[in-house]
């Protein structure tokens, strides 16, 4: 009989010890990391939800990155929509102050700082955050704006807005200097005035003609060209009476001759004289004074309207559709106005072919249906005026600036020039309307003088062939802001976009290039009429307007964004600390209980030590 040895390494005592062993290592690992484990296999059944935290972790790092970098492009941007509020108000105060003495190039102190305010917007509307530019909407990696000389002077193949200014006010003032009237004395005691074209977009319309003439009859304004007359009849008017002319300039403001009757000697400015023994002097006296007054208006607030609408043509991609003038179908005819019905039975105030009930007129993509009456909705009454064709038309395009007749004249405006296309299943009532040819388009800006020599010119043409586009960066459909988008949350995106084109920016750079490039003879008798009108008129450009957009609501939107960005972070912060619990409640060891463990696995293999260490001792006797 053979007995086997006992094998200490091989026995259920010896996979003990080696057993708690390693427990000893693990909780010794635990205790020095404070970690379960090493390994997932080793955190036990939690460790699904440890690691779907840690996921969400490195999501919200992400979003922390973006909000970080978001807010850095925001935060350039608002400084740099800071500095064109004060470039604004630097300007504002110059524009708005009494000061009119011209230097030698024909400008005052406050254009000077206007020109030197310009160059320093263009470069504010530049900036860049890394490779960013911050205002150019979707084309970020585009320079925003075109550089300032280039704006203002041209280049070698492309006009620039000096150019554009000087050849609107050459046909705004037509070459008679007189804004583009014709004056005459069809008779010996009486005068006339008239527009030069019909439908011209250039020069002085005239509105409308009052008169307290004893004895006189005014005619007009009516005709096409519109005209208005004054005949005195042969008859001296009493002292004090007056002729009262309004005017509609290109800026769309009111400029007004008045004229009154007088006795004295010698005759006070603003009066033409009596001549008590000849009434025939009377008259050319009248039309001597009307024509002094005429010119003087032209050369002063003519000019100033003439460069605020150049810079218009230059810096706003808004446009219009302008029909050729048309009458009425009443006896007598006359030009059709407002109040002129779509459609009606001759002799009556409409056009004609009017429209029928079933026609349409289809406005980028709407359409406007007639009916007989009872018009609702996308629907017109073949008897409703074509101001309220115009106003639906405006509601359709979404136009700033209301559409407007004028002389028999309809013009169309639109804030986006490529969209414009109107339609009609009546092309004989449109071509009624003035417009010959359909699909009926807006010229695309920026605008130029469509004739040489300028001041016979009647049309306004695309000039953006042969002209510096003064913005560079995006400038499709859609609002500014979506233009730059980021996800900040799992559902929570912003939008910080922004745009040199927008009509606070643009129209604030419109305003201040027309005051900075605009200069006149210093000699002219003139000048400081012309420079007057100018101030005033980009004093107001320059002054906040109900409804219209300000640099402000830029700000305003960008401070939303942060906002939201703000509490975006404010709740990822709360989210961390409780996504941190779970996975420290998944993964973490207890140092108390890990202590604890080791205390009494050292017991343990204390006691199986002292018995293996008997057991080590028997021998065969002992055993036996």
């Amino acid at each position: 009989m053979s007995i086997s040895s006992i094998n200490y390494s091989s026995s259920v005592l010896g996979a003990q010890i080696r057993n708690i062993n390693q427990q000893l290592t693990d909780l010794s690992t635990q205790l020095a990391t404070g970690k379960l484990s090493q390994n997932y296999s080793g955190m036990g059944t939690n460790e699904g939800f440890a690691i779907a935290g840690r996921s969400q972790l490195s999501n919200i790092a992400a979003y922390t990155d973006t909000i970080t970098n978001v807010n850095v492009n925001i935060n350039l941007a608002n400084t740099a929509l800071q500095s064109l509020t004060t470039i604004r108000n630097t300007v504002q105060t110059g524009s708005a102050s009494t000061a009119q003495d011209l230097n030698v190039n024909g400008q005052t102190v406050a254009q000077n700082t206007a020109a030197s305010q310009f160059g320093s917007m263009v470069g504010v509307l530049n900036t860049q955050s890394g490779n960013r530019y911050l205002f150019s909407g979707t084309a970020f990696n585009t320079q925003s704006v075109a550089n300032a000389g280039d704006i203002i002077n041209g280049t070698t193949t492309q006009a620039g807005f000096k150019t554009v200014m000087a050849e609107r006010q050459a046909a705004d003032l037509g070459a008679n200097g007189m804004g583009r009237l014709v004056q005459t004395q069809p008779t010996p005691s009486s005068v006339r005035v008239s527009e030069d074209v019909a439908g011209s977009p250039f020069g002085m319309k005239i509105a409308a003609v009052s008169s307290t003439l004893t004895g006189a009859t005014v005619t007009g304004p009516s005709g096409s060209p519109v005209s208005f007359s004054v005949d005195l009849n042969g008859l001296n008017p009493n002292d004090g009476d007056k002729l009262s002319v309004q005017f509609t300039l290109p800026d769309g403001t009111t400029g007004q001759v008045d004229l009154t009757a007088s006795s004295a000697t010698p005759t006070p400015i603003g009066s033409f004289a009596i001549d008590a023994m000849t009434p025939g002097n009377t008259a050319t006296n009248l039309n001597t004074a009307l024509n002094t007054a005429i010119t003087k208006l032209a050369n002063t607030s003519l000019v100033a309207a003439s460069a605020i609408t150049a810079g218009d043509n230059f810096f706003n991609t808004a446009s219009s559709a302008t029909g050729a003038p048309v009458n009425n179908q009443a006896a007598p005819p006359a030009p059709v106005s407002g109040a002129t019905a779509l459609s009606g039975a001759s002799p009556s105030n409409s056009i004609s072919p009017g429209f029928a009930a079933g026609d349409t007129i289809t406005v980028n993509g709407t359409t406007l249906t007639f009916v007989n009456s009872g018009a609702t909705g996308n629907q017109l009454n073949v008897g409703d005026s074509i101001q309220t064709l115009m106003s639906k038309i405006d509601q359709i395009t979404g136009t700033s600036k209301p559409s407007t007749v004028h002389g028999g004249s309809i013009t169309i405006n639109t804030d986006d020039a490529a969209s414009l296309n109107i339609t009609t299943s009546n092309s004989g009532a449109l071509n009624a309307l003035g417009f010959g040819s359909t699909p009926v388009t807006a010229t695309q800006p920026p605008l130029r003088v469509g004739s040489s020599p300028a001041s016979s010119a009647t049309t306004l043409v695309n000039g953006s062939a042969n002209t510096v586009k003064w913005y560079t960066g995006n400038d499709g459909p859609g609002s500014p802001r979506s233009t730059a988008m980021a996800r900040v949350d799992d559902s929570v995106t912003v939008q910080y976009g922004a745009q040199a084109n927008e009509d606070a920016i643009r129209q604030q750079l419109q305003a201040i290039a027309v005051f900075g490039t605009f200069s006149t003879s210093p000699t002219s008798q003139y000048a400081g009429g012309q420079v007057s009108a100018l101030s005033l008129r980009v004093t107001q450009s320059l002054t906040k307007q109900p409804g219209q957009q300000h640099i402000e609501d830029i700000q305003t939107d960008l401070a939303m964004a942060q906002n939201t960005m703000k509490d975006a972070g404010t709740r990822q912060t709360q989210a961390k600390a409780q996504l941190q619990s779970i996975i420290d409640q998944a993964e973490s060891a207890s140092p108390d209980q890990v202590a604890s463990e080791l205390l009494s696995l050292q017991n343990a293999l204390q006691a199986s030590y002292q018995v293996t260490s008997k057991l080590a001792q028997l021998s065969l006797v002992k055993f036996l």
